[in-house]
């Protein structure tokens, strides 16, 4: 099938969407159909779209517009490799950090997946030594508390899943293995703080840069690195830090660090909680099998998006939504209201996904 790229305000269906009558929600806004109107996300998510300025009518043209503009068929170009992020000439690749998919891929894209399992059973394996007490802080303590230093990618969706982690754990009436902390601030009053509340002795650092070059990370680092051995100046902090980092980072396999797991130029920062990002701090303080399991709902996301039919297709849904109230209804505004404490960190992460995504200069 030939894949076509035409720019949205051209598409025959996005026409009809502008030129539908708009459903009146008053009349829309039925106890039952709020119910009733749902389709399944994966990892046992539900999208309820029953409150939601769409009748029968609108739901067809969004069918419409799915199928112009070829949604799921650049789906599947992105799960086989091809070259989709026009803009640095790259494949797309963070989905297969949490699973196959069992579509014919480049020998790139194969590589690439292999790569990213490698990644996994390493850090999962440094996770199982850690929690036995195989690796232990250089005091010969055991470590109790790890603390990810980072900055945007490489801290806003780590750190909104670890806390809605740790609030599944507690409903589990499960208790993490590591306490989790993160340090992201410019302001060094931020790592000064958590430094205040951890012993050096018992933390494992994570320092998380793709390019080993993010100044605002390496300058936090100094910072934690003055600050602990202040604190404990018997301890050897090359022994207390992992890093986060490409393969050709000057971070890569240094002295400086206790072990390093890699990530590429195939995942963006925005995407990266499923990679060794998220992975190595997650599989820390909350063991293999929890993340594992995080992984495995994610993947069930990305397999449920390849459904053609948009009623079945969660997060393809939600994407024609997110269109129609921006470009037809003219909403300024998003707002996303966690319910629950454990996902307070959610609207940070979803608005650099958001704005990351869709801020880019196109028509």
């Amino acid at each position: 099938m030939e894949i076509k790229y035409i720019n949205l305000d051209k598409t025959e269906s996005f026409k009809k969407l502008k030129q539908a009558e708009k459903p009146d929600i008053k009349e829309l806004l039925a106890p039952d159909r709020i119910k009733s109107d749902k389709t399944h996300c994966g990892g046992g998510l539900e999208l309820y779209y029953g409150a939601k300025e769409l009748d029968s009518k609108i739901l067809i043209i969004m069918q419409e517009l799915s199928d112009e503009i070829q949604a799921v068929d650049k789906y599947r170009e992105i799960l086989a490799g091809k070259i989709m992020n026009r803009g640095e000439n790259r494949m797309v690749m963070h989905h297969y950090t949490r699973g196959d998919f069992g579509v014919v891929k480049s020998e790139k894209a194969d590589e690439v997946k292999d790569h990213y399992l490698r990644q996994k059973e390493r850090f999962f394996s440094f996770a199982d030594k850690v929690h036995s007490g195989e690796i232990k802080g250089s005091t010969g303590k055991f470590f109790d508390t790890v603390v990810q230093i980072g900055i945007g990618g490489s801290d806003l969706g780590p750190r909104a899943l670890y806390l809605a982690l740790k609030g599944y754990m507690t409903s589990e009436g499960r208790t993490p293995f590591l306490k989790g902390e993160f340090i992201s601030n410019v302001d060094p009053d931020d790592a000064v703080e958590v430094c205040s509340r951890i012993d050096p002795e018992t933390t494992l650092f994570i320092l998380v840069s793709k390019s080993g070059t993010t100044q605002e990370t390496l300058t936090n680092r100094e910072i934690v690195l003055k600050t602990a051995s202040e604190r404990a100046p018997e301890a050897d902090l090359s022994k207390h830090m992992i890093a986060v980092t490409s393969e050709t980072s000057p971070l890569a396999e240094s002295d400086d660090f206790l072990d390093s797991f890699y990530i590429d130029d195939f995942i963006g920062g925005r995407y990266s909680s499923t990679s060794a990002v998220g992975g190595v701090i997650l599989s820390l303080a909350f063991g293999n099998d929890v993340f594992q399991r995080f992984l495995d709902g994610a993947h069930e996301t990305d397999m449920n998006s390849l459904e053609e039919n948009i009623l079945k297709n969660g997060p393809l849904l939600s994407a024609l939504i997110s269109i129609y109230e921006r470009n037809v209804s003219g909403y300024p505004v998003t707002a996303i209201l966690p319910y629950s404490q454990a996902l307070s960190r959610f609207p940070a992460h979803l608005q650099q996904l958001i704005m990351e995504s869709n801020g880019k200069s196109v028509n």
